[in-house]
């Protein structure tokens, strides 16, 4: 079993946070950090850590950790600085760790993480080194993934024919097919009406011949006005 243990120090310390050295004497007990870097510890992460809701700064790069980045990272809402560098981390990056919105500083380089970064603006907003060293990871800022772009293949003349992918291909046919159907439905609505009742059928011509009429009035109208225009031009 792995035992935790809380103690206050009198002393100095000096904790590198965020890619700075920092001091700390008095106000130690204040100190919402956790740094365990450069050790040999081994086995997993706990998940014990993801209760630690206040926890601002995280380092556990430089050891030999194993197994998987814990599913409940999300849950270190304060959390600012994150280094799990240097360890042999697998699996994939929780989809949780784009909730931490305060994060400024992420180091997850030189593990064998696998996968797609997350689609975040909080996660792709970190520098391509952030994750370097994981040669199974992809997705920005790292190399896109397979999948992410149509496939292209060469044709006889010798020039690239893109491949659309299915979902690109449907969604266009589903839309036409929504239309068409709407049509048909709105047509026999009228036209069933115009076949059972004979006074509808009736007020409907009626309809169509003065539409015809004040299309015809309109016409001729405008056909005046354009005259009267071309001959005051002269």
């Amino acid at each position: 079993t792995t035992a935790f243990f809380a103690r206050t120090f009198n002393d100095h310390l000096l904790v590198i946070w965020k890619g700075v050295e920092q001091e700390y004497g008095k106000i130690l007990g204040l100190l919402r950090v956790i740094d365990l870097s450069c050790n040999k510890l081994s086995g997993e992460i706990p998940q014990e850590i993801a209760s630690l809701h206040e926890l601002i700064t995280l380092n556990l790069s430089r050891n030999m950790l194993k197994g998987s980045i814990i599913k409940e990272i999300g849950q270190l809402k304060a959390l600012e600085s994150l280094d799990l560098s240097t360890n042999n981390l697998s699996g994939i990056i929780p989809e949780s760790m784009s909730d931490l919105s305060f994060l400024s500083v992420l180091d997850l380089s030189n593990n064998n993480l696998s996968g797609k970064i997350p689609l975040s603006t909080q996660l792709q907003g970190f520098n391509a080194t952030c994750f370097a060293g994981n040669s199974r990871l992809c997705g920005d800022p790292l190399n896109k993934c397979l999948g992410d772009e149509s496939p292209k293949l060469p044709n006889n003349g010798g020039t690239e024919i893109i491949v659309e992918s299915d979902e690109e291909l449907f969604e266009p046919l589903w839309f036409v097919t929504e239309m068409i159907a709407g049509f048909l439905v709105e047509f026999w609505g009228v036209f069933s009406s115009l076949l059972i009742s004979r006074s509808w059928r009736h007020k409907y011509f009626q309809l169509v011949n003065k539409l015809g009429d004040w299309i015809r009035l309109t016409m001729a109208l405008e056909t005046v006005k354009l005259q009267r225009r071309l001959r005051l031009k002269d």
